[in-house]
This record gives structure tokens, sequence and C-alpha cells, in this order.
């Protein structure tokens, strides 16, 4: 397997995944990476590079939504065919910059508005009162008095039942996921249910711990019970506050059918409560562990209720995973930042992490509503799911409407979204879909973003229209002619 000779700079202003994509995007406009070239895997770059894979993962997103790549599940990543062509036409040597993206795509949060001054008082108390011991090495599962914090506050806030010594403090969401697979794996499970459409990251973890994932379709009352008992699967992973990504809450008849599922199979359910604090607290119901902590993995992180740069996570895991899952992690590293753990117990003890979330779902709620107001008023015949909260919005589209076609407009336009079947695991006949995401633009930007997607969405229409003419004008003809 050959290597790429690229190199980042921890210390940079540039975030890593951005000087990597610039990097890779540099290779290829000047001719050293051609059309149909492999790049490596994101595993293997991350390792060359000695950096977090999801940093490689969102370079390869963006570039690929650039046009400059392209993926193909089970064919790995590649230069795409036309990246050479469209840097020539679109680029010149003397070219004046260009224009500003709006990244309308899902998955980001809005870093501009972490409590930075409340952190720093955090951390600031944290290091005046740090000893010997809070200074070493913490256990790989956690410090206890965070884990005591964090047990308290998602049982007032969440519901959930669990003991600190059962809570796991890990390095963001994809670890917990990455450690729970494999456990799973060493205990005979060879495939887990993912919901479809939903997160191809998530599937991509699943896939190196050695699972297979198996997609399970979903509808306005979240995942399918019904046919995710027909795969035979005896795990699954769900997002039950607010379905990624089409913000679908899972129906309280089907949270009692997905937990009587998990009893009936002696199986259990993953549930990632990654944006539950997004939701309305009206529509919002307790964590699904709430009702069967013996049935259900509890995951969250602070990616997206602080900031992804923290790389905090919890994990609260039935009796019988608990201990298999603690052993894996003593092998696996040596834990999270110790001081990390502490400045956010700090911040949740105080009430100051309580008062950022009400803001934060306050001006998420605010994006989403404008987005969908967008919508009615710019792009007729467009129907937005009704969601209960969550970062972005999902968009039916007409049938008539390749999403592909949308896609392609909206970044001439300068706008970056994703389709619907990007989010699938299988094809099928789903209606096309655009999903935006409102979390990393504000404001004007996101004005501007949106209006972008809708001056796009004319030109798909016109050209629409155009073909619809032809094609009558073409039938009329033949019709004469056999008439004549």
């Amino acid at each position: 397997m050959w290597h790429l000779n690229l190199s980042i700079d921890g210390d940079a202003r540039e975030t890593l995944s951005a000087q990597l994509r610039n990097a890779l995007r540099g290779r290829i406009t000047d001719g050293t990476l051609r059309p149909g070239t492999r790049v490596p895997s994101t595993r293997q770059l991350a390792t060359d590079l000695g950096v977090s894979r999801t940093v490689v993962v969102e370079a390869y997103e963006q570039l690929c939504a650039e046009g400059y790549l392209t993926s193909q599940r089970g064919s790995g990543t590649s230069v795409a065919d036309s990246a050479h062509a469209d840097v020539a036409s679109a680029l010149t040597a003397d070219e004046a910059p260009a224009p500003e993206v709006w990244d309308l795509r899902a998955g980001g949060t809005d870093v501009s508005m972490f409590p930075r001054q409340d952190w720093i008082r955090s951390v600031s108390s944290v290091l005046r009162s740090a000893g010997p011991r809070e200074l070493g090495y913490a256990p790989p599962s956690g410090l206890p008095p965070v884990r005591r914090t964090l047990a308290g506050y998602l049982g007032r806030v969440r519901g959930v039942r669990v003991r600190p010594e059962h809570l796991m403090i890990t390095s963001g969401f994809a670890q917990g996921l990455a450690l729970l697979c494999r456990v799973l794996r060493d205990q005979g499970h060879e495939a887990i249910g993912v919901e479809d459409p939903g997160h191809p990251g998530e599937w991509a973890f699943i896939a190196d711990a050695g699972l297979r994932p198996v997609g399970v379709p979903v509808d306005r009352e979240g995942i399918r019970v019904d046919e995710l008992a027909a795969t035979g699967v005896r795990a699954v992973l769900t997002t039950p506050a607010s379905q990624f990504p089409t913000g679908a809450p899972l129906s309280r008849r089907r949270r009692e059918h997905l937990v009587d599922w998990a009893r009936a199979v002696d199986g259990y359910v993953v549930e990632d409560d990654f944006d539950a604090a997004f939701v309305a607290p009206a529509q919002r119901m307790p964590a699904l562990q709430s009702v069967a902590p013996d049935r259900v993995v509890y995951a969250g992180s602070a990616s997206k209720v602080l900031a992804p740069a923290l790389r905090l996570g919890w994990l609260a895991a039935p009796t019988g995973l608990a201990g298999s899952i603690e052993r894996v992690r003593a092998g696996w590293d040596i834990g999270c930042s110790g001081l990390d753990q502490l400045a956010f117990a700090r911040l949740v003890d105080t009430g100051a992490f309580d008062r950022h979330l009400r803001r934060l779902r306050a001006e998420f709620q605010r994006r989403g509503q404008a987005v969908r107001q967008h919508v009615v008023r710019h792009l007729p015949g467009v129907a937005p799911l009704d969601a209960s909260g969550g970062l972005q919005t999902y968009l039916v589209l007409p049938r008539w409407c390749a999403e592909e076609s949308m896609v392609a407009a909206a970044r001439r336009r300068s706008v970056l979204v994703r389709g619907g079947r990007f989010y699938a695991l299988r094809a099928d006949d789903r209606p096309p879909a655009l999903v935006i995401g409102y979390a990393g633009v504000r404001g004007a930007e996101l004005g501007r973003g949106l209006a972008g997607v809708a001056a796009a969405y004319r030109d798909v229409t016109a050209r629409h229209a155009t073909d619809v003419n032809v094609r009558r004008v073409a039938d009329s003809d033949r019709r004469t002619g056999l008439t004549a």
C-alpha cells in the first residue's frame, strides 16, 4: 500500500482537516494526483499523519462534495475523473479569489457559541486546586468525581439510570461506539442494525470494528421495529430523541416495541443521544435507557453541545456489558485528559453548562424555523419533514427533481449540501431529498446559503420545464406525422 507524502502542523491556526484538505486539493490541481488514483484509506492516512481518523474523514468528505474525490462503497476513495477538467475550467492563474462558500451540510455545530469565559473559569478553578492525583494519569474509565457529576446530571436531565462506576468517560462518541462494537463482536455478534437513512461515518466505524451494519428503514415514527426484527440482528444503533437525518422522534409505541424486541432476542439497543439537548423540552421524552437500563447502552458526547476539540463523551452500559467494555478500554488507551474532565464537571456543577445549552437550543430552534419558513416561501413543491429538533432539516423533493442535480446546482451557487441518498445504506425507491444543516452557519451567512439553495432549485425547475416542453413538442410532432 502506497503512502502520501503530506505534512500538517498541529500548531498552525488552520484546523488539521483544513490543512489536509488544502494539501490534497493542491496535489490534485497540480497534476501530482491523476484522475482515478486511489488515495489511502482514512485509517491508513490518519496513522501516517498521526492524527484522528475524524480529521481525514472530514477532509475526504469535503473534497468529495467539491468534486475532487469520489468514494464508492467497497471500492475506496480515488481522484474523480472530472477533477482536473473542473479545475481547469474554474481556475486560471490570474483569476480573482474564489467566492465565499456556504456549507449547509449536516453534522457540524457552531463553535463560535462555545462558552469561552465559563470554560476559562472552570479550567482556572481546576488548575488552582489540582494536586498530584489530578495531574497524574486518569483512570481509563474516567475520574470518579467526574463520573459522579455526570451520572447525576444525566439522571436529572435525561432520566438515565446508571451507577457512576458503570459510566465510562470516552474520547467522544466514536470511541465509545468502537469499544462497544469490539465487545459485541467478542460476544458473538456479527452484525448490528443501523437506521437507514443514518450516519455513514458511524457505519464505517462499525465495519472497522469487524461488524456488519444492517440497514433498517425509518419513517415518521422513527426506526421500523418490525423491519428490525426481520434482520436477525441482536443489537441496533438508533437515535430516538431526534432521528438523524430526518429529525423524527421515536414514538412512544415504537419505544415500547424496541425494548420488547431487545428483551426477546436477548440483545441491546445503543442509544445515540447526541442532539437530545436541542429538542424542545415540551417535546423531549426521557432517554430510552431510563425505561430499560438492562437492555440499552446510552451514549453521548460534548462535541455538538460544546466543541469537538474537547474529545469528551460518555457511555452508560448495562451490567452485562460494562465490565467487558472496561477491560477492552484498559488495553486501548490510557484515558482522556483528566483536567478537561474536571473542567467539564465544574461547568456542570456551577450551572454554566445548563445556561449554555438553553442559549444554544434557542438559537438552533430559531435557525431551524428560519430554514422551514424559507423552504415554504421559496421552494414550491418541497416538503420539510416535521422534526422534534436537531441540527438539520430533511427536505423531500418532488419526484421529478433528481437530488444529484440539486446538489450540483447548489454547488454552482457556492452552496454545499448533501442529498438524501448520501445518508442511505441501501439503494431503494425513496423520494429524492435534500438535507440542510444549519448548525455551522448563522445569521446572514445562513440567509445567503438558503438563497443559494432557492436559486439552485429555480435552475433545476427551469431545466425540467424546458425538458417537458421539448418532449411535448416531440410528441406533438410524432402525432402530427402519424395523422398526416
